[in-house]
């Protein structure tokens, strides 16, 4: 089906419903009763094969299934979409260089580029056992009451420009951890352990952070703060365990984005990851010399690309990147309606995991063009839940607690071995499949990881071929 056709069902099933009065039901009791969750699991929802909603990417879903544009953005607005993909790729150099357009790198860095780490646009992964390059993959930095090491900032880079060592290398090793299922079943599942070369300060830890996939990032920041905030139990007064909160930024904003919601949009969040990730200034963040901290003398003194007073990345860099990556397609559902995917997705209801992975939402009709008015199905409430001591960091991020995350969307987990060539997941990789990230949920998810356990085989099978269509 087509791009229009996709839309012209779109706008009368849904939109038109939405926003006029329909059968006497007021456009708010519309959109409740299709954002409801369903109770028929005897077929695919409708539109649910479409996930990101009309901007859906039904073209291709192989290796490059999370690159492609939103199906929604007009002629124009792909012409930005893919030289925002260039600046996006762009491998940036140490200053002063010939290419002052490109320079300004570092000087200390963890990539030289944003596909450095989003890789094919997809998810980042680990390095092996004892490998110290860390493809993909990076470390915050945080004492025991949030604050950054005094030395080497908020985040640990593990390279830098010619002429400078970099803050070191970290290398990771693993314990096995066994689990047993009540029908007898065993796995090993394998807790990290990191070690570095670097003298940190006293109880700082290393917070493992590979680099989550692109894919949906404009759909999600145009859903309304008050349908995120509809999921909030912060008290859990329902009495089932989960007491999901917001994270209010400090400007006021919900934060909604990264792995502990620590950005509450897209221009934000790419902001932090040229000053942190490349060592880059944008008109967000001042600071030339990235993380470096002011005991980093011969970093701070170093060449800089913002010689004449403007950022290293400018303001229309920056705005295409942010475009880019609002506007990179969810990929279509696979087989929604098969039978073990069906069986699979109820089974995903009764253990209660869309308690935190909420099935779908309506994004905003004040949302840019191409993402308003939109049913989407991201599978998550966008808030952070305690997860349990088993995956939480060792101290906290600012005022994220170190057991707290955000829930992660779903839409997309089940290409991710064909586009980024793995099947590592959670915050630091340490789950090798879908399984395995399941047995690793606890705290408020451990309900839900116990309903899992508590399955027959074939229905643990079926739950991870749900999972896999998405």
């Amino acid at each position: 089906m087509q791009r229009g056709a996709i839309t012209g069902l779109w706008a009368a099933t849904f939109l038109a419903g939405v926003t006029t009065l329909a059968n006497a039901e007021t456009a708010a009791e519309r959109k409740a009763r299709i954002l409801a969750p369903t109770q028929d699991f005897s077929e695919a929802e409708q539109f649910e094969l479409y996930q990101g909603g009309s901007g859906t990417n039904t073209e291709r879903l192989d290796a490059n299934a999370f690159s492609l544009p939103s199906a929604a953005l007009s002629f124009e607005q792909r012409s930005d979409f893919f030289v925002g993909n260039g600046v996006f790729d762009r491998p940036w150099v140490a200053a002063p260089s010939s290419t002052t357009g490109s320079d300004g790198l570092g000087p200390y860095f963890n990539a030289r580029s944003c596909q450095g780490c989003h890789i094919k646009d997809g998810r980042g992964h680990p390095p092996e056992e004892g490998d110290s390059n860390l493809v993909s993959m990076l470390f915050a930095l945080s004492d025991p009451s949030g604050a950054p090491d005094p030395v080497f900032g908020h985040q640990f880079q593990d390279q830098a420009v010619t002429g400078m060592a970099a803050e070191g290398k970290v290398s990771v090793s693993y314990e096995a951890v066994p689990f047993e299922y009540p029908d007898g079943t065993r796995v090993v599942l394998r807790h990290p352990v990191y070690k570095t070369d670097a003298d940190l300060a006293p109880g700082v830890a290393l917070k493992p952070r590979i680099a989550p996939p692109m894919i949906g990032l404009g759909l999600i920041e145009a859903i309304q703060p008050e349908d995120i905030r509809a999921y909030v139990d912060a008290e859990d007064t329902d009495g089932d365990g989960i007491s999901g909160r917001p994270h209010i930024l400090e400007d006021g904003t919900l934060g909604r984005f990264g792995w502990k919601a620590t950005a509450g949009s897209i221009l934000e969040q790419s902001a932090i990851a040229f000053s942190n990730d490349v060592g880059l200034s944008t008109r967000l963040i001042a600071a030339a010399y990235g993380d470096c901290t002011e005991a980093q003398g011969d970093c701070r003194n170093a060449f800089h690309g913002d010689d004449d007073g403007a950022p290293e990345i400018a303001d229309d860099l920056l705005d295409l990147v942010t475009f880019y990556s609002a506007n990179l397609a969810v990929p279509a559902r696979r087989d929604p309606g098969a039978p073990d995917v069906l069986a699979g997705k109820a089974l995903f209801y009764e253990a209660g995991c869309t308690s935190c992975h909420v099935p779908k939402y309506a994004t905003a009709s004040g949302a840019a063009p191409e993402q308003r008015n939109q049913l989407i199905w991201p599978y998550s409430d966008f808030l952070l839940h305690d997860m349990g001591e088993g995956l939480a960091d060792r101290t906290p991020t600012g005022d994220v607690a170190a057991s707290e995350w955000r829930t992660p969307p779903l839409w997309g987990i089940g290409l991710t071995e064909t586009v980024s060539g793995h099947t590592y997941f959670l915050h630091d990789g340490r789950a090798r499949s879908l399984e395995e990230a399941i047995l690793w949920h606890d705290g408020e998810a451990r309900a839900s990881r116990d309903a899992f356990a508590a399955f027959t085989a074939d229905e643990r099978e079926q739950i991870l071929q749900f999972l896999g269509s998405l």
